[in-house]
């Protein structure tokens, strides 16, 4: 089982043991974050949908992103990966939602957003969104799985969290 699969399954155990599903919206990881988390077994006990939403009419028709957020900050954009994470929510029965959307490369950067700039979004049902850019290093494929991985930590951690308090 690699890194991806491990974290995919640690959270998996937690939302099943919390009776809660999630749901995800992709960009730039076209739905790697989706098959990392259904390569395990069972997973349709806890993760209901994933969204790959590559282009803009995507975003805004699938998950409702204001067509003003993509415009005044485009794409790759704390913004736009809140409006993401809550249209999953909106748009499916889950209790958490993840969004990505960032420039993988090895085209498509620019001064104020290079390649590597990938902006998250995680949020809870009635209970809020969180967001963060980061910048990762390496080629392409490089970019898109440290994107899966720092999106399943990010998962893991506020679920376990929830966990915690409840």
């Amino acid at each position: 089982m690699n890194e991806l699969e491990t974290l995919s399954e640690r959270l998996g155990t937690t939302l099943l043991a919390r009776g809660e599903w999630l749901a995800a919206a992709e960009s730039c990881t076209g739905g790697w974050l989706a098959q990392s988390v259904t390569a395990i077994a069972g997973s349709s006990t806890w993760f209901d949908r994933g969204f790959v939403t590559y282009s803009n009419a995507a975003k805004v028709e699938m998950l409702g992103v204001p067509e003003t957020t993509l415009e005044r900050h485009g794409a790759v954009s704390e913004a736009t990966a809140r409006a993401m994470a809550q249209g999953v929510l909106r748009n499916s029965r889950a209790d958490w939602a993840v969004a990505i959307t960032g420039i993988a490369g090895p085209s498509g950067g620019s001064p104020e957003k290079p390649v590597g700039t990938v902006c998250f979004a995680w949020a809870q049902k009635d209970k809020g969104c969180e967001a963060q850019v980061c910048q990762f290093a390496g080629d392409r494929a490089a970019v898109r799985e440290q994107s899966v991985r720092h999106a399943l930590n990010g998962l893991l951690k506020r679920v376990m969290a929830a966990s915690m308090l409840a």
